[in-house]
């Protein structure tokens, strides 16, 4: 009985705030999407074809099928993969480029500093975003049907007074083959940090907050003696 591949994910690099990168089969699923759309807009170009020319020579009665084929359709397919080949052949060389321009961190690469997520990309822009764990709200993992295809996925990075602005995540963190081990790694590190942290399907239990003390306030002093109350009421 043969054993089955156990893929170790690198969480002690994780852990220690090391950078990683996307997959390689990152790299693979881009460029098969890319030929996959070229593929995909061609067969729609040639059915679309096909209909018109057999409708028009339906309809004006002549035998000229296959010559009206042969002539306008070498003519339209020739220019086609030209027009084609000048985005799929330059997206073909820069996606490994920018894909080696992406590098991923937890924690803080120091592993002193606040805990964070780090997020680096682009090739001329270059955006760097360090994404706080006291903003996160929400962590998730997503994996497509290209994405299962080639043994990735993404965690998604929801923050406070983003994710209500709009229903996409502030960060991803793409073309991970340990995604869901890393969104576990996440998620343990926030309840370390931020307890109890809160998701769509757990319990909230309400954290209070201290007492801001300024002189001669009245309502604090109100406010902390009501506390005090209920605490003995609570303990008897």
């Amino acid at each position: 009985m043969s054993e089955g591949k156990v893929i170790k994910p690198p969480v002690e690099n994780v852990a220690s705030g090391k950078v990683f990168r996307p997959s390689k089969a990152f790299r693979n699923k881009m460029w098969f999407i890319g030929i996959f759309t070229a593929f995909g807009i061609w067969a729609i170009i040639f059915g679309s074809f096909i209909l018109v020319l057999w409708l028009v020579t339906l309809f004006t009665g002549s035998d000229n099928f296959s010559a009206f084929f042969q002539y306008w359709w070498l003519t339209l397919n020739l220019w086609y993969w030209v027009i084609t080949a000048i985005w799929l052949i330059p997206g073909i060389i820069i996606v490994p480029i920018y894909l080696r321009s992406i590098e991923y961190s937890v924690i803080a690469q120091s592993g002193e500093t606040m805990p964070e997520i780090f997020v680096k990309k682009g090739i001329i822009n270059i955006t760097r975003k360090h994404v706080p764990f006291r903003t996160i709200t929400n962590i998730s993992s997503r994996a497509g049907l290209f994405d299962r295809l080639f043994g990735i996925g993404a965690v998604e990075i929801e923050t406070a007074g983003y994710s209500g602005a709009t229903t996409a995540a502030e960060e991803k963190l793409e073309g991970i083959t340990f995604y869901e081990e890393l969104r576990d790694f996440i998620l343990r590190e926030l309840r370390k940090f931020k307890d109890p942290y809160v998701t769509g399907t757990e319990v909230v239990v309400p954290v209070e907050e201290p007492v801001p003390r300024t002189e001669d306030s009245l309502e604090d002093e109100i406010l902390i003696v009501l506390r005090e109350i209920r605490d003995l009421l609570k303990r008897e």
